[in-house]
């Protein structure tokens, strides 16, 4: 890729470490990638953008000073993303109301003002970054599955819609990776007077222990990266281990009961 032909990517979570790891290798392929994060950062790899995705604002003013500085945005990559853990009856609504906020209504509003440089351009790429958690509702993980479930019917509907601009919006649904999400997770207070405490307690360990024994990012930062030079590409893309990506067969495969029954032997719920 030439100078005058590098191509602009705007990526969000980019100080996260699947975002750190996506963006050295764009950035080693030749992109031009500006990155954002909710607080001021430094960067040798990518140009920080402070951005929040909760603030309207802050999204129309990230956009446009890409359009500002490059007059075009070639690659959205919504990354950007917050765990949350805890029961259904007992997690705060306004938890719930921030989560969505980041994981779905934040990357929607970025799609809706990127799309309209990418039509003037007649080309553009979107990539969504949703979760395999997306096609089951896991417990104690429910409100992060439903906000990554959502993200995957917003992909399939928006890669419909814009398929005659010559946009590809293309869904990458990672399972576990080795990064510091639990450090930005919500949690749901762990009251040993809730009726769910031991089963709650259990499935946090099990979920630290599943992130720790996950996927480098580079796995994944790769496999995007060779995505992106491909004229033809999948609707959706799963990156996780074996069982992680067996998932969305086992989901349409088996009754929702068995399933539901082999979730909870797996995470040893009472």
């Amino acid at each position: 890729m030439s100078e005058l032909k590098k191509q602009i990517v705007l990526l969000t979570g980019a100080s996260g470490g699947l975002g750190q790891a996506i963006a050295v290798q764009l950035s080693a392929q030749n992109y031009k990638v500006y990155g954002t994060g909710r607080k001021k950062m430094t960067s040798e790899i990518f140009i920080p953008i402070q951005m929040d995705l909760t603030d309207a604002n802050s999204i129309s003013q990230a956009v446009r000073y890409v359009i500002e500085q490059e007059g075009k945005i070639d690659v959205l990559i919504n990354n950007a993303g917050i765990g949350i853990t805890g029961s259904i009856e007992e997690t705060d609504l306004d938890a719930v109301r921030k989560v969505f906020e980041t994981n779905l209504f934040g990357l929607m509003q970025l799609i809706q003002e990127t799309l309209p440089y990418m039509r003037a351009q007649k080309k553009g790429k979107i990539i969504n970054i949703s979760s395999i958690a997306g096609y089951t509702g896991l417990p104690f993980r429910g409100i992060y599955a439903a906000t990554k479930a959502a993200v995957m019917r917003l992909t399939e509907a928006l890669s419909a819609e814009v398929k005659s601009f010559n946009i590809s919006v293309v869904d990458i649904a990672p399972g576990d990776f080795v990064t510091k999400i639990a450090e930005g997770r919500i949690y749901t207070e762990l009251s040993e007077d809730s009726s769910y405490y031991d089963d709650y307690k259990l499935a946090l360990k099990m979920i630290d222990e599943e992130v720790a024994a996950g996927l480098m990012p580079e796995v994944l930062s790769k496999k995007l990266g060779r995505i992106l030079q491909k004229n033809k590409v999948k609707l959706r893309y799963d990156i996780g281990i074996f069982m992680q990506r067996l998932t969305p067969y086992l989901v349409t495969c088996l009754s929702g009961r068995y399933f539901e029954k082999l979730i909870r032997k797996h995470y040893k719920m009472k």
